[in-house]
């Protein structure tokens, strides 16, 4: 039987592609929504206010990854695996949200701490502090429990929501560059609403009961997040410090330049998301079935998610000016060349994604995967350090692209190596 008529007479498959197609069909307006405020945003704030905000939500990101910590992919597949066990999954789901919430505790600390111990904060802490809601937000949706019980159309509406209290907020409160200090606040607000109704639907919809978890449950799901959180934080060194260290040798502006044209890439790579969220809990339950049929789908998924993500690359290259003017303004004619050499991040990306996350992470090669990104992080900082001080916004977005194509290449030959031969014989 053919790949084709496989798909449609499993209930599996339907499965998978219903939860994409909601998905998309979900997530059209929370993508739609962004390309609405972004045009808006980057003219009224203009590049110096833009590239401000965007060095903040930097340096806030590195909280929030730690709060993460990693959870989004080891609590995902517990759940996945034990999703037909309401017992078992309210004891993951308490232990988590109560081990995030510690983690939380200390990040604000030490944000608190940062910020009025040097004056490139201090000068403007308020705008950390609005912006450090943002954490608050994403430990209070919990989008992995959604995940592993493969009921990803919650996470969309959801983000749809979010969406829209954001959008219609920007265009009430923010009316000149002075109110920049207003959009973390707005953005902040609107992801604890919704993370508070996400909590609701949890104890309502899914029978969740809390339970005050022990020292040792913490341990445990310390210990089954710790090589994904150093994986995840590694990966942060060459996307999320980018931008920080970018802050640190270039103005303002320089930053706004680079934070739009690495916007517009990653408005394109999510819409790898649906794919990505709505394979991995079904890849975790395939390989514990069968290690065969499970790699089996991860090498005809590849392919599918590889050429289209090449023709997204493609034409973000040739477009790359149509699209800076049309969604930013001619004030940022200096992120065309940058939209160029960045331009097949959505191709490198998505094939290391189904190299690492979908295929080694499933494999429980998490040893092998946090040292590959480590390896690329490394990379990253060194070529980060070089390349800045000299060529600015060009120089991280090199030290960006090099190190994606790094990463890359490696997870494939690391899986080579094991026999895994997800894109045929090299």
């Amino acid at each position: 039987m053919d790949w084709t008529k496989r798909i449609l007479n499993n209930k599996d498959y339907k499965k998978i592609i219903e939860n994409i197609l909601s998905l998309f069909s979900l997530q059209g307006l929370s993508y739609l929504l962004p390309l609405i405020t972004f045009p808006y945003l980057t003219r009224v704030l203009g590049p110096d206010n833009y590239g401000l905000i965007a060095f903040s939500g930097a340096f806030i990101g590195y909280f929030q990854i730690f709060t993460d910590y990693g959870f989004n992919l080891s609590a995902t597949r517990e759940i996945s695996i034990n999703k037909e066990d309401p017992k078992k999954i309210s004891k993951i789901f308490s232990e988590v949200m109560i081990t995030k919430l510690l983690l939380l505790v200390i990040s604000f600390l030490l944000m608190s701490i940062i910020v009025f111990s040097f004056s490139k904060f201090r000068n403007n802490w308020i705008l950390y502090f609005f912006t450090f809601g943002l954490v608050i937000g994403n430990l209070l949706l919990p989008s992995w429990f959604f995940q592993g019980m493969e009921k990803m159309k919650y996470i969309s509406i959801l983000n749809i929501g979010i969406s829209i209290i954001f959008t219609v907020s920007i265009f009430i409160f923010i009316k000149g560059s002075s109110d920049f200090i207003l959009v973390p606040l707005i953005n902040s607000i609107g992801s604890i609403i919704m993370g508070i109704i996400a909590l609701r639907i949890i104890f309502k919809d899914f029978n969740i009961k809390f339970t005050l978890p022990s020292s040792a449950d913490i341990k445990y799901q310390l210990y089954e997040g710790w090589h994904i959180f150093i994986s995840t934080f590694a990966v942060s060194l060459y996307t999320i410090s980018n931008t920080f260290i970018l802050g640190f040798f270039a103005s303002n502006i320089i930053v706004g330049y680079y934070s739009v044209a690495e916007r517009i890439i990653r408005m394109v790579m999510g819409l790898q998301t649906p794919i990505s969220q709505s394979i991995y809990p079904h890849i975790s339950s395939l390989i514990i079935k069968s290690k065969e049929d499970g790699i089996e789908f991860i090498k005809k998924i590849t392919k599918i998610i590889g050429i289209i993500s090449l023709i997204f690359s493609i034409l973000l290259f040739i477009f790359a000016g149509l699209v800076v003017t049309l969604l930013a303004g001619t004030q940022y004619n200096e992120s065309i060349n940058l939209i160029r050499i960045l331009s097949f991040l959505p191709f490198i990306v998505a094939l290391s994604n189904m190299f690492g996350v979908q295929t080694m992470l499933t494999l429980n090669y998490k040893k092998a995967f946090s040292r590959i990104i480590i390896m690329g992080s490394i990379i990253n900082i060194v070529l980060a350090l070089l390349l800045t001080p000299l060529y600015t916004d060009v120089g991280i977005s090199i030290s960006f692209l090099t190190t994606e194509i790094f990463i890359t290449i490696t997870m494939f030959i690391y899986l080579q190596k094991k026999g895994i031969k997800i894109m045929g014989d090299f």
